[in-house]
């Protein structure tokens, strides 16, 4: 088991135990990844930040329950995942390209790079970006958990509780349909 693993793990049964610096540990390990995976799938920063802190309230409620039979990184995506697809039955969010730059703002390009190839550089990640706002809600989630999370096709199953061949059917048509639209 990876040493990150066994030490969120750790983490979080020390904080269940009442340990709150392990809380702030956790939090600090997790909340920019945590974000960026909200922010992109929900597409609108005040749901983002709305169900960012809904999913630490379900942690911090679940805390005493915790059991480490999975990464705390799946654990935590598969809350927030559940969350989103609350999110989406309540109301279906618009796509919008500021909220795509809003997403795209961490990623600045280094300033060694010449500046027609920065623009051509932002271009391309916008027009990515663009293509996977345009993505069905399922596909774009799998797109973003594989992609900004790495994480594999199991772990990617239990986060939206989908079978594994659906996850990777998933990610073929998105892949394939993100080919496209890049291509135009």
């Amino acid at each position: 088991m990876d040493v990150a693993v066994d030490e969120d793990a750790t983490l979080m049964l020390a904080y269940a135990q009442g340990d709150v610096a392990a809380f702030e540990a956790l939090y600090a390990r997790h909340r920019a990844k945590l974000f960026g995976f909200l922010l992109r799938a929900a597409r609108d920063r005040s749901t983002a930040e709305e169900l960012f802190q809904d999913t630490w309230s379900r942690v911090i409620a679940a805390r005493v329950r915790y059991q480490a039979q999975a990464k705390f990184s799946t654990w935590l995506l598969q809350i927030a995942h559940n969350l989103l697809i609350d999110s989406y039955r309540r109301k279906r969010p618009l796509a919008e390209g500021e909220e795509a730059e809003l997403a795209l703002a961490r990623h600045e390009i280094p300033e060694h790079e010449q500046p027609e190839h920065a623009l051509s550089d932002f271009e391309h990640r916008r027009r990515l970006q663009l293509a996977i706002e345009q993505l069905p809600d399922e596909q774009r989630t799998a797109v973003l958990l594989r992609l900004e999370n790495d994480l594999s096709l199991e772990e990617i199953a239990q986060i939206t509780g989908a079978g594994r061949e659906t996850v990777k059917s998933r990610l073929r048509y998105a892949m394939n349909r993100l080919r496209e639209q890049l291509a135009e």
